[in-house]
């Protein structure tokens, strides 16, 4: 028994079949290895034997009529392992172990390394052709949880799902930023039932920011019409149609639709944009009153309609979290006045907190740092009457404004003056607060300490927007747990003139936030996507920074 766990790995929780007694039956298993996989490995079933005790210090028998021949050893449903007269009593290789341990123990190795194994012998080789192997490496690798043995009846094995679809388009699963100029989007690649899917993810109607996201199938992977892997692009109304999926470098493909002539309507292209407004929007043209809101939504249309899916796709990740963390850092859903709901990912840089724009507009692209809010630099509300003057908000706003602008031009200074410059060095000197840097809070907290201020801020405090603030959302948090000074990114049509201004960050919950703009007179409320999105952690924080500049260089 002890060999038999030093050469399996197998203790007392698994199924051990030495140390069973003469005659028992063995109890379930974890392996979920069909009966008939087992006859397969191990050769045609042969005649009855009758059950026979082994040679004298041998301290099992076989069952009496279903063994079957598998190398130097005998196994049986029973669970027994009877060596030959002329055999050794413990198994000296992995090979005369019992198929079902084998299986057990190659199951547990990753898929990539499974054909060097099949190498190394044919009791390997035997044991790879089984399908619980594959179905345990589908299921672990790819989370796949469909029941794989339903597609194993219908001729298409666990085995030919890991090697002919899984495997190849491993590299696309997770999360991509599509090229559409200015708008960018949010593309999730993922395995969905025996598919491989990539859905679009689009932002609720505007300004419902706590509604769940809605998603539309791009395109899909699969092996149904034949053991090949086959791609079709889901784009349209006309149903599946042929597609293509290049890799073009690493952390970057491309689709291609073949059938473009299936995203066209019968009623042309005014029937296309009333149907691609309703699903964008949820409304129609007429119900659109605000005509500057009309001209954004037909540029958008004509925009984007005319890829007809083809499109590139470069990888982005999720933000690492952090203990420190004021929140824990994701995608939410924000809202920008006559552009509607874009999706932002917000992550924690040291003393910072930024919002990176997923989805963007003709005025500030996706891509760009939307909110560069300043964690050492909070701000307690008067109360709620005093909240109501936005004169009042504004002197405290632009009061830190004030005070990191002359912090800013003193550290300017002092890096041209000083010969050395290792002091300024030391504080994050070189990074001068230009209008359209706006770095605030990336410096060491020797060099910037938060307002001197005796009493700490309450767990929770009242909130209300000032009077001449425009919200979209009338319905937003009365209460608040923390504020702090930061600066949003605003500019032209067209990313035209690109300057930050201040303004209030405001959290409200873990899953909520919103941001003041002073200087437009307007909230922004940003609430949390709770979307499974699988393949998404970023490796390392080096990672995602690359990732993040990489991603405002793409629309600059």
């Amino acid at each position: 028994m002890a060999v038999c766990a030093r050469l399996c790995g197998v203790g007392q929780s698994r199924r051990c079949r030495r140390r069973q007694g003469p005659n028992q039956q063995g109890p379930g298993s974890d392996s979920d290895m069909d009966e008939e996989e087992e006859e397969r490995i191990v050769g045609q079933r042969q005649g009855d034997v009758s059950g026979r005790g082994l040679d004298s210090g041998s301290a099992v028998t076989a069952g009496p009529s279903d063994a079957c021949e598998y190398g130097s050893s005998r196994v049986n449903r029973g669970g027994f392992l009877s060596r030959a007269r002329t055999g050794p009593q413990h198994p000296q290789t992995l090979a005369e172990l019992p198929p079902e341990l084998l299986v057990e123990i190659l199951s547990l190795l990753p898929g990539t390394t499974l054909p060097n194994v099949a190498l190394v012998c044919k009791t390997f080789r035997q044991i790879l052709n089984t399908e619980t192997v594959w179905r345990r490496r589908c299921i672990e690798e790819f989370g796949m949880k469909e029941d794989l043995r339903k597609m194993e009846v219908g001729q298409v094995s666990s085995r030919d799902i890991y090697v002919k679809l899984l495997h190849p388009y491993r590299h696309i699963l997770g999360l991509w930023q599509p090229d559409i100029g200015p708008y960018g989007g949010l593309l999730n690649v993922m395995v969905d039932g025996l598919f491989i899917i990539g859905w679009m993810y689009l932002p609720p109607h505007d300004p419902c920011v706590d509604d769940p996201m809605r998603r539309r199938p791009l395109f899909r992977v699969h092996l149904w019409e034949s053991k090949k892997a086959t791609v079709e692009c889901m784009y349209g109304h006309k149903g599946p149609h042929k597609g293509d999926v290049q890799t073009v470098k690493k952390d970057e493909f491309s689709t291609k639709c073949n059938q473009t002539d299936h995203h066209r309507m019968p009623g042309g292209r005014q029937e296309e944009f009333r149907t691609w407004l309703e699903e964008e929007w949820g409304r129609t043209l007429e119900e659109i009153f605000h005509e500057h809101m009309q001209e954004l939504i037909l540029m958008k249309f004509i925009y984007t309609s005319q890829y007809d899916n083809c499109l590139t796709y470069r990888r982005i990740y999720l933000p690492p979290t952090m203990p420190s963390d004021l929140l824990q850092p994701g995608l939410f859903k924000g809202t920008y006045g006559s552009h509607g709901l874009e999706i932002v990912m917000l992550s924690f840089h040291g003393n910072s907190a930024r919002a990176t724009k997923l989805t963007g507009d003709p005025n500030v692209p996706a891509g760009q740092l939307t909110l560069d809010v300043d964690l050492t630099r909070p701000i307690i509300l008067p109360d709620l009457e005093q909240q109501r003057k936005i004169e009042e908000l504004s002197r405290l706003v632009l009061g830190i404004h004030e005070e990191v602008q002359r912090e800013a031009e003193q550290r300017g200074q002092g890096t041209s003056s000083t010969v050395s410059g290792a002091a300024v060095g030391a504080c994050g000197g070189a990074n001068s607060a230009e209008k359209m840097d706006a770095d605030h809070g990336a410096s060491s907290d020797n060099c910037q300490s938060g307002p001197s201020s005796s009493s700490s801020p309450p767990d929770t405090q009242p909130f209300v927007l000032p009077l001449g603030v425009i919200a979209r959302n009338e319905v937003y948090p009365r209460t608040c747990r923390k504020c702090f000074y930061g600066t949003g990114l605003i500019a032209g049509h067209g990313f035209t003139s690109p300057e930050r201004t201040p303004g209030l960050f405001v959290q409200f919950d873990e899953d909520r936030f919103g941001f003041i703009w002073l200087e437009l007179k307007s909230f922004s409320l940003y609430s949390r996507l709770t979307d499974h999105l699988p393949h998404a952690r970023a490796p390392n924080m080096e990672r995602f920074e690359a990732m993040l500049h990489n991603m405002q260089s793409w629309t600059s």
